[in-house]
């Protein structure tokens, strides 16, 4: 592969992360006016659509076990995403970024028990680094916010859903079980929608920031997401891929920041931790010469 290839695989996996980043304050001003599962509705529902009309036959050849393993990863993707989503509403979108983040440390201790993987040394140290962070982000005197707790549910999600993908990405194709995924996200978050909206009908967007909301997480940060992130991660090792990842809660942390967000001293310090966390478990090396595998080509961590 050409130098200029891997510049390229790098460039496009940094600008998706930058795009998911900054998709955490999109999300959070879209939920002030529209119901969690009525977003993530129209949001995955639309990304559905699109990925469709990209490849009208992606189902085609998709067998039995490709549509259970699909609607299982989905329905854990979307208790991440309903999670995350919902923690937004009273976490900031930069700590939301940070806590998120944790599904790097998370993936290997699931791996660990799921598949009785063993955990490197290193990977204790990186939990022990990315709690203390978590404290510092989070902790409001001596209790944890609602939405801190929602959030660190949903980094939980993801780190599950990573490890499921890596188990059957590889029976399956990748994008017509990705269409399977965001198609059960998109209709896990329309049958509940009206239990959490009091028995309402579906709320759609009153005004163009809400429709540019839903299109810009749906068309970029989910759909145009996918095909960038997949053709990056096809190009390098699986050890920098990850790496390069851990940059999305950085953007999401700058984003809101600029947005008018304010993270104190001891709330970077902890952010600083969280990222140390995950470059270390990242990093730590594997003395059976083996990594777990991490391949993020779901969408989570992402809002």
């Amino acid at each position: 592969m050409s130098r200029r290839t891997a510049l390229l695989a790098t460039g496009g996996l940094v600008l998706t992360t930058a795009v998911w980043g900054s998709t955490f304050v999109v999300v959070k001003s879209a939920i002030a006016s529209v119901p969690v599962l009525d977003f993530l509705g129209l949001r995955f529902g639309l990304a559905f659509l699109v990925m469709l009309a990209v490849r009208p036959r992606a189902l085609a050849g998709l067998g039995r076990a490709g549509w259970r393993h699909g609607v299982v990863l989905g329905l854990v993707l979307a208790g991440g995403y309903a999670t995350q989503t919902f923690g937004l509403k009273t976490a900031s979108a930069s700590v939301s970024g940070f806590i998120t983040g944790l599904f790097v440390v998370f993936t290997p201790l699931i791996a660990a028990v799921m598949l009785r993987r063993r955990v490197p040394s290193a990977v204790w140290v990186a939990v022990v680094l990315a709690t203390v962070g978590l404290g510092l982000i989070s902790l409001h005197g001596m209790s944890v916010g609602r939405g801190e707790l929602l959030t660190v549910a949903g980094a939980f999600f993801f780190a599950l859903h990573i490890v499921g993908l890596g188990e059957w990405s590889h029976r399956n194709d990748a994008y017509a079980l990705a269409v399977v995924q965001i198609g059960t996200v998109a209709v896990f978050s329309l049958v509940l929608a009206p239990a959490t909206d009091h028995g309402h009908a579906l709320t759609l967007p009153s005004g163009a920031s809400g429709w540019a909301a839903v299109a810009v997480t749906a068309v970029l940060g989910t759909a145009a997401g996918f095909f960038l992130q997949t053709w990056s991660q096809a190009r390098m090792p699986a050890t920098r891929a990850a790496v390069v990842l851990t940059m999305e809660p950085v953007f999401a942390g700058v984003t809101g920041v600029l947005s008018g967000e304010t993270l104190a001293l001891r709330g970077w310090s902890g952010a600083a931790l969280v990222l140390a966390a995950m470059y270390l478990v990242e990093l730590a090396p594997r003395r059976s010469g083996r990594r777990e595998r991490t391949d993020r080509l779901s969408f989570v961590e992402s809002a």
